[in-house]
């Protein structure tokens, strides 16, 4: 099991929750720091002094205070300390549940396990802590499910372009005049309305409006 754990989680009461969970795997060198730069600082120090952390533990949110930061969240955090140690394995244990967002942290930031706070999630963290100590990545059954339906349909760059423009109020007759200003092709309008019309029938969804719920709810736009 792993020897030396890094938790940066802003809530106190799920910092306990997540020593308690460590506490039951008989896992006792465990550092808790409250700030993202705090984390940073904690993993220079491991490495200045070879005794090196196993595993990184980290929320996604952090809410800014009168402790002005550097690292403002947990990706950056993830990103900022796979640059000086690239062997840290990272768990992110988060209230977030747009799996856009939850699927770009596997591809973009390559995190090892995602466990969401919500009921059972001790028992979750338990899991994904055994998974990624084996190598393997962790992600709940029900996020697992969510994530597939997100890649059912593959959105290119321009099917978000043109949700993205239609969540800002452009009327799709006008989406044309945006594409052709900034070099983006197709640009006809012929072209705009085939594409969100295959959307909208690929996800078995009637309206721009649900179009752009469902592509908010996934995170991505």
């Amino acid at each position: 099991m792993f020897k030396k754990i890094l938790i940066a989680e802003d809530h106190e009461s799920s910092s306990i929750s997540v020593q308690k969970t460590l506490e039951d795997l008989n896992i006792t060198n465990t550092d808790y720091v409250y700030y993202c730069d705090d984390a940073f600082a904690k993993v220079q120090k491991s490495i200045r002094e070879n005794d090196l952390y196993d595993l990184l533990i980290t929320d996604l949110s952090f809410e800014e205070d009168h402790h002005e930061q550097k690292i403002k969240d947990g990706k950056e955090l993830i990103k900022a300390v796979r640059e000086l140690q690239p062997s840290l394995k990272a768990i992110v244990f988060s209230a977030e549940h747009k799996s856009g967002v939850i699927d770009s942290l596997f591809k973009e930031y390559e995190i090892n396990g995602f466990v969401r706070k919500a009921r059972n999630d001790s028992k979750d963290l338990k899991k994904a802590i055994a998974s990624v100590y084996e190598n393997k990545n962790y992600l709940s059954l029900d996020m697992k499910q969510e994530v597939k339906k997100l890649n059912s349909y593959e959105f290119t760059d321009y099917d978000i372009i043109l949700v993205s423009l239609l969540s800002q109020g452009v009327l799709q007759k006008n989406i044309p005049v945006y594409l052709q200003n900034n070099n983006i092709k197709p640009n006809s309008l012929s072209s705009v309305e085939k594409k969100l019309n295959n959307l909208k029938e690929e996800l078995q969804i009637s309206s721009n409006e649900q179009l752009i719920a469902f592509c908010k709810d996934l995170g991505l736009i």
